[in-house]
């Protein structure tokens, strides 16, 4: 028997797998909660061998409670349905320990064979989604020089950009990144856009990398 928990903020939603989950004779739907802390409770009584988690939850989005799931309970397999079609929640997840990723839509059979196929340890993408991290994955591997940054322009850096470099560096996403610094996420964009310009690097990607190369994630913040 295959343990499922469905994780989703629409009823409507939990109510359709659930029915359609409940149908399969070795399926067993253990729980079905609506938000991101509720997922973690539910993990903790009920510990189920997959759980359906969508990425836009209340209270702990669903990259952020794969990433504590996984810390905690790494056996417990996971699977994102969504209908958001993100490159950075994808890659997030996929970081954190995600097994699988689909967009909402997919037909029954395609969601069934993939709680099969992701029980027995095999991972799971959708197809477009592959493409972009084995796109993602080249352009990681032609980074092999270090991304050189101007002194001047670092040094302009206030001490909040440097913060959000960090989180960027770290594999935060922009909803991450304002929980943890307090701000909103147009405000975290509007850094992100400045910090760009001021270090003249092309992307986020970009930015990551230099973070990591040059150890400021590992440092302390500044007072």
């Amino acid at each position: 028997m295959i343990k499922i928990t469905i994780a989703d903020d629409q009823e409507l939603m939990r109510q359709s797998l659930e029915i359609l989950i409940s149908s399969v004779e070795d399926f067993e739907v253990t729980d079905s909660v609506a938000t991101g802390r509720d997922v973690i409770r539910s993990v903790r009584e009920r510990r189920p061998d997959i759980i359906l988690m969508d990425i836009r939850m209340p209270e702990i989005d669903g990259v952020t409670c794969t990433k504590l799931i996984k810390e905690n309970y790494p056996d417990i397999k996971i699977i994102i349905l969504t209908t958001f079609d993100d490159d950075e929640y994808v890659f997030n997840a996929l970081k954190y320990g995600a097994s699988g990723y689909l967009l909402k839509g997919v037909s029954t059979k395609e969601l069934f064979g993939a709680i099969r196929k992701v029980y027995s340890g095999t991972e799971l993408l959708n197809e477009d989604i592959a493409l972009k991290v084995l796109k993602m994955f080249r352009h990681m591997a032609q980074t092999n020089i270090a991304l050189n940054v101007d002194r001047k322009a670092y040094d302009s850096l206030g001490k909040t950009e440097l913060r959000v470099i960090k989180q960027v560096g770290k594999g935060l996403s922009n909803k991450e990144i304002a929980y943890e610094l307090h701000l909103s996420e147009g405000t975290v964009r509007n850094y992100l856009s400045s910090i760009l310009s001021k270090l003249d690097l092309r992307d986020r990607t970009q930015l990551a990398i230099w973070a990591v190369q040059t150890g400021i994630i590992n440092e302390a913040d500044a007072e």
